[in-house]
């Protein structure tokens, strides 16, 4: 939520939804828990994850904020 309030992304999923499908899709071992090894497998393994992610944290605008000021 901190992320998208920085950023203002427009994504129409919730953060819990996110979370959900995030662990729906790539904690494979089931524990609910995900390692790192996890995480960075299953996100370049699943591009819809990957473009959410990249654009969630594109914090852009925020770096021409503070330049400007």
């Amino acid at each position: 939520q901190a992320i998208r309030a920085i950023n203002r992304c427009n994504e129409t999923m919730t953060a819990e939804e996110f979370t959900n499908m995030v662990f729906d899709k790539i904690d494979i071992n089931g524990d609910g828990e995900l390692s790192l090894e996890e995480f960075m497998d299953g996100v370049q393994k699943d591009e819809v994850l990957l473009d959410i992610l990249t654009r969630s944290l594109d914090l852009t605008h925020i770096v021409q904020l503070i330049q400007n000021d």
